[in-house]
């Protein structure tokens, strides 16, 4: 791969990860990589009122960001190394914007739509999570019809990007990862409601990453944003950027080839990376596609 490469959606085990930060910074720099960036996925206990075994606990926040920011100091001139977090978008409870994420000054946030919150009242639920979770919520909440889940998942996502505060658009295409290959819902409805994520993610100056932790997890062998997805958003011109969503050191750039075939495929001849951060802006880098 002689395209610079960097891996920005990296989980370790502050929250639901198997390996910790400096582990994930030596892999990274034997990969060669330009850059890694942590993304914990941020604290929604106290919001959605249970406990959650997969974010990062509330009273760890601050020694996961010392953590990583000393990471960064250890690093600097081999490895550029970046804060972040993954934000969730929860209806009513949980968002990017939220004070306590911002007020910690991050170098970039990863918005997420994991749960649904159906309209009957029914507690929200992760499209993405444990498949008896899954299906469990699709009975409750939706008295078993995947087409009214899969329009409120991209409602959901809608919304969340139409309020902004992060930069980078998470697995936009998650909600396949329990339905894959089931044939659920009308192929055609999901075209159209992705159509409509590219036209508002293209008005807001976020980039979509091109996630492969599917295929390292061995769900599928697909990247999230699928490849007749990765059209839609190429006919918008919206930027990408490459990332694994490693939850241990040896997927910190992992299956990055069925990526970049992907997005040659998809009609892309550049991908981004994070070059720095200048201020409160994040400058990007475009670098080349090499077929």
């Amino acid at each position: 791969m002689n395209t610079l490469l960097t891996s920005l959606h990296t989980h370790t085990t502050f929250c639901d990860g198997k390996d910790d930060i400096e582990t994930m910074c030596e892999a990274a720099y034997k990969k060669n990589l330009y850059a890694v960036g942590f993304s914990a996925h941020v604290p929604i206990e106290k919001q959605i009122g249970r406990k959650s075994d997969w974010n990062l606990k509330e009273e760890n926040v601050n020694e996961y960001v010392n953590e990583v920011r000393n990471a960064k100091k250890r690093w600097f001139g081999k490895l550029n190394v970046y804060l972040g977090f993954e934000a969730d978008y929860i209806k009513g409870l949980r968002s990017p914007l939220d004070n306590d994420i911002t007020s910690l000054n991050p170098d970039y946030l990863i918005g997420s739509a994991h749960f649904v919150s159906p309209k009957n009242g029914a507690a929200p639920f992760t499209v993405d999570g444990p498949i008896e979770e899954f299906e469990k919520g699709l009975k409750e909440g939706y008295n078993g019809d995947a087409q009214a889940l899969m329009n409120d998942y991209y409602d959901t996502q809608l919304e969340m990007i139409e309020a902004g505060g992060f930069d980078i658009l998470g697995h936009a295409d998650i909600i396949k990862k329990n339905c894959y290959g089931k044939n659920l819902w009308r192929q055609e409805d999901e075209i159209n409601r992705q159509k409509e994520i590219a036209k508002a993610a293209a008005k807001t100056g976020i980039v979509i990453e091109v996630n492969t932790g599917a295929i390292n997890q061995k769900r599928f062998n697909e990247v999230y944003p699928s490849l007749s997805f990765l059209k839609i958003i190429k006919e918008f011109d919206i930027p990408v950027i490459i990332t694994a969503d490693a939850h241990k050191a040896e997927d910190i750039d992992g299956n990055y080839e069925i990526a970049l075939q992907t997005l040659n495929l998809a009609g892309f001849s550049e991908h981004i990376i994070i070059n720095c951060r200048i201020n409160e802006k994040i400058m990007w880098k475009k670098e080349k596609i090499i077929k």
